[in-house]
């Protein structure tokens, strides 16, 4: 009741990324309906079906996709404070965007079936004059039930779990395991326990007090008295032993701490020792930008191309009105998964090459920001390169005299590239909103908006500089073995 009740009251943009999720699940409930007609029609060819089968991965593929685009962009099911009071921590709004995301994809399906039904006549009562759809649809066969609901029911089945796996709850790392290696105070450069944060000189300046005229009466002695006091990470008194013995302060000042002042430290003792308060928490850590998964994208984007590359020369072009073969299939899906994982390194590589030879305002705003975003936005751009490399490879190969596009072949290829452009679409709105209070702050300073809309101009050019000429060339490579 609580996602029905979520889903009536959400924006227009809500329900409407809902329908795209829904119109997804139900193009792909189509399509794998159409591949058990076409198993019922041709007993006799399993492996023709087999492969049709295996194709309608593709669409499946997108649509889950999308699904959990749209789920994690959903301002419904956000984590929020105050929710835990009332029963709504973490994992029950993980279990609404979940059912949620299974009842816009049961939708999908179910319109999937009364298509299916309408076309092949079992709701009008009048059969399909196309002989091809005949064979597609099973008409004048029955229908076996389990397993038409086995693959309606695997679109939402799918789809729930994949956002229940993205969504669920995590535990925070600890500080000190997610602390990076970084440059520690003044320059010092090591692996840090805890981040120093610049208030920390603050915070110690507001606890010790000390008059004028002792500074003017102690003199020297009086500034090495000063400095035997540092502060670490989080408000961490540390106690210098370059000073053992801080000369005591003369009549008339006034020192104020909030603990006791240290015993003197023996000469030969151990630097900089903290003293902390039991209840001080380190602050956390800013995660770094994982760019570390470049290195097997292109391993897997090369292994893909290889795949195949062996398998079309072996197999040759398509014959018309088939399609390719399970090694080019095989060989498709570890390009787009290469694509997949090198899309956060190559933006991450896009934001620091914007930043290179003496930058401007303009285009540091532009590299910081896709330095940013890499891990958001990255994945789904090397998707929809994936998916641009697979179409070029398409209509290079089904020209001229290779096989003619089917209805079918239509509806998969639009399934897939709208799904993906739709989650790129999704994960640049997240990627607006994650960055809102940072867009406010820069217009409260007084940058000018046309400044921000010409940044992310730079932005999607330089992406296109750096993606073009990849997806060509990955392009041209895969088809080379399937255009002869």
């Amino acid at each position: 009741m609580l996602a029905l009740r979520l889903t009536r009251t959400a924006h227009l943009a809500v329900h409407l990324r809902r329908l795209l999720v829904a119109l997804a699940s139900a193009g792909t409930g189509f399509l794998l309906l159409c591949a058990l007609g076409h198993a019922l029609s041709h007993p006799d060819a399993p492996g023709a079906s087999a492969l049709r089968l295996a194709w309608c991965a593709a669409p499946l593929a997108a649509a889950v996709y999308l699904a959990v685009a749209v789920a994690r962009t959903d301002p419904g099911t956000r984590p929020r404070s105050g929710l835990s009071a009332i029963g709504l921590g973490p994992g029950r709004l993980m279990a609404v965007s979940a059912t949620t995301t299974a009842l816009s994809a049961a939708l999908g399906s179910l319109a999937a079936l009364l298509a299916f039904l309408y076309l092949r006549g079992s709701l009008t009562g009048r059969p399909p004059s196309d002989r091809v759809a005949a064979d597609a649809l099973a008409v004048g066969q029955s229908l076996p039930a389990p397993a038409v609901l086995t693959l309606l029911v695997l679109v939402p089945a799918l789809a729930s779990a994949s956002v229940a796996h993205t969504l669920r709850p995590r535990d925070p790392r600890p500080a000190a395991a997610a602390a990076p290696r970084g440059y520690g105070r003044f320059g010092a450069y090591g692996w840090g326990k805890a981040r120093e944060t610049f208030g920390a000189y603050g915070r110690f300046g507001a606890r010790l007090a000390v008059t004028a005229g002792s500074r003017a009466a102690a003199g020297p002695a009086g500034s090495r008295a000063a400095g035997a006091a540092r502060v670490g990470a989080g408000g961490a008194l540390l106690t210098q032993a370059s000073d053992p013995h801080p000369p005591a302060p003369t009549d008339g000042t006034t020192q104020t701490l909030d603990a006791a002042p240290p015993a003197p430290a023996p000469a030969d003792a151990t630097p900089q020792t903290p003293v902390t308060a039991p209840d001080a928490q380190p602050e956390p850590a800013p995660r770094p930008q994982n760019t570390t998964a470049l290195p097997w994208g292109i391993a897997v984007l090369t292994a893909g191309l290889t795949v195949e590359t062996y398998t079309g020369n072996a197999a040759g072009a398509p014959a018309p009105g088939t399609a390719p073969s399970a090694g080019v299939l095989i060989g498709w899906a570890l390009t787009a998964l290469g694509f997949a994982l090198a899309g956060p390194g190559l933006t991450h590589l896009c934001g620091r090459l914007l930043q290179a030879a003496r930058p401007g305002a303009l285009r540091l705003l532009a590299g910081r920001v896709l330095m940013e975003e890499a891990q958001r936005v990255g994945r789904p751009l090397g998707v929809v390169a994936a998916v641009a490399a697979a179409a070029y490879v398409a209509t290079t190969v089904y020209d001229g005299d290779g096989p003619a596009f089917g209805p079918l072949t239509t509806l998969g290829a639009l399934l897939v590239a709208g799904c993906t452009v739709a989650t790129l679409l999704t994960a640049a709105v997240e990627a607006r909103d994650a960055r809102a209070d940072t867009t406010d702050a820069l217009l409260r300073l007084g940058a000018p908006p046309a400044t921000l809309r010409a940044a992310a101009a730079v932005r999607a050019a330089a992406l296109l500089v750096l993606f073009g000429p990849l997806v060509l060339i990955v392009a041209v490579l895969a088809a080379l073995p399937l255009d002869h």
